[in-house]
């Protein structure tokens, strides 16, 4: 019994690799999946003809160039084996995805949030709604509908589907699996949107050094709230994503009150709303604004630039705030590089002088020196790739189940 159940989990994987290989590369021979994936080629045989019978993957005949010899044959996934949606929860707005199978973007919209009307259930009503209307628009049904990818900044269950805590919501849970009506049998997985970034960025780092030499890097979001994901390799070499509570760490006794309700944290001072409080002067233990536009917040940096010292200050001690938590970050695992995203990117000027600042009064940083840190502008986009490389190969290892399981089957 032990021996079958290892084999079925070794053709699992060895199938999940097979359309791991196919969707980084596109269309690729027999040999190509065998060099891509180093499994044999009857392995590989084997492997293709079930998941073309299934209807997962699909093969075209490409005829050599010369117009002499046998058509060489191309397998590739077919976008219409199941599709899967991503919702990035922001503190603005609500972006809906859809995705075939072969990580194509069908269709986009976006909704703008009511900061207006406080608690869940307005949202709960309005997220449903949206997911009937993204399916509609795109004449599919919701049985089509294979993985849901959902990410929001805060705290989520893990390896669970639960908003525990979200500068969005603040304590108000949301049980997102919960939330889906009849008829809809999509896996729903939550995570959080900084993590995504870091699964994004360690992905493509992996992929750039052939994995021989990536080890870790960290990913830092500026914004309304601050996150942070790590993407680190594992002593078995694989990539390992996590996401620390990294805004709610604590940064100065007697700080400023957080929207967790905390004095101190990080993000007391280095958010879109501690910047502000620090900026006209208002005393620390006032409520925190729920949302700060951007358009505020390009007021208070203008004056910064032109000479203000108050609105100078607030962001240099945003600065300083991220700088030791980044110490401490470091300290505890280790140097590696710091890729800093999200709309706050666009105070960097000002606050980098804090970050150096709060960064050299680490024994860490001292020693060994700063580590490289770069400015990445496009987050969105960073997230959406995140909730590719995260749902699809999810659901590259369901499939690969469900085929086992289907042939079993059959052979009873």
């Amino acid at each position: 019994m032990l021996t079958k159940s290892s084999t079925e989990v070794v053709r699992q994987q060895n199938s999940a690799l097979v359309l791991a290989a196919l969707r980084r590369m596109g269309q690729l021979s027999h040999t190509g999946i065998c060099d891509h994936t180093g499994l044999a080629s009857a392995t590989v045989s084997a492997i293709t003809a079930e998941l073309e019978r299934s209807g997962v993957i699909g093969k075209i005949e490409q005829q050599a160039h010369t117009g002499r010899g046998r058509p060489r044959v191309l397998f590739s996934q077919r976008r219409d084996s199941g599709y899967i949606i991503a919702v990035r929860i922001s503190s603005d707005l609500v972006q809906y995805s859809l995705i075939d199978y072969s990580g194509r973007l069908i269709d986009r919209f976006e909704e703008a949030r009511n900061h207006k009307i406080v608690g869940t259930k307005h949202f709960a009503e309005g997220f449903a709604d949206a997911l009937e209307r993204l399916v509609r628009r795109s004449s599919l049904e919701k049985a089509q509908i294979l993985g849901l990818s959902i990410s929001s900044k805060g705290i989520v269950e893990a390896d669970g589907a639960r908003l525990l805590w979200s500068p969005v919501f603040g304590g108000e849970q949301i049980d997102f699996a919960g939330l889906l009506g009849p008829g809809w049998g999509a896996k729903v997985s939550l995570n959080n949107e900084t993590l995504l970034v870091a699964q994004a960025l360690g992905m493509k780092a992996d992929s750039a050094e052939g994995g021989s030499t990536f080890r870790a890097l960290a990913a830092l979001s500026l914004g309304h709230s601050i996150g942070l994901g790590i993407a680190r390799k594992d002593r078995f070499g694989e990539l390992e994503v996590t996401a620390p509570n990294f805004g709610h760490m604590f940064h100065a006794a007697n700080g400023c009150l957080c929207r967790c309700g905390s004095f101190g944290c990080i993000e007391a001072s280095a958010g879109f709303y501690g910047i502000l409080r620090a900026a006209f002067e208002v005393p620390p233990d006032t409520i925190p604004a729920k949302f700060v536009p951007l358009v505020e917040m390009d007021k208070i940096a203008a004056g910064a630039r032109q000479g203000n010292r108050m609105a100078g200050y607030a962001f240099r001690q945003a600065g300083v705030a991220l700088g030791n938590g980044l110490s401490r970050l470091l300290s505890l695992y280790g140097r590696m590089p710091i890729h800093i995203t999200g709309p706050g990117v666009r105070y960097y000027d000002l606050i980098q002088r804090g970050i150096d600042e709060g960064m050299e009064q680490s024994h860490e940083v001292r020693l060994q020196g700063r580590p490289d840190i770069s400015v990445l502008f496009d987050e969105q986009r960073l997230v959406f790739e995140g909730h590719l490389n995260r749902a699809l190969t999810d659901l590259d290892h369901d499939i690969a189940a469900f085929r086992q399981v289907s042939a079993g089957s059959s052979d009873n």
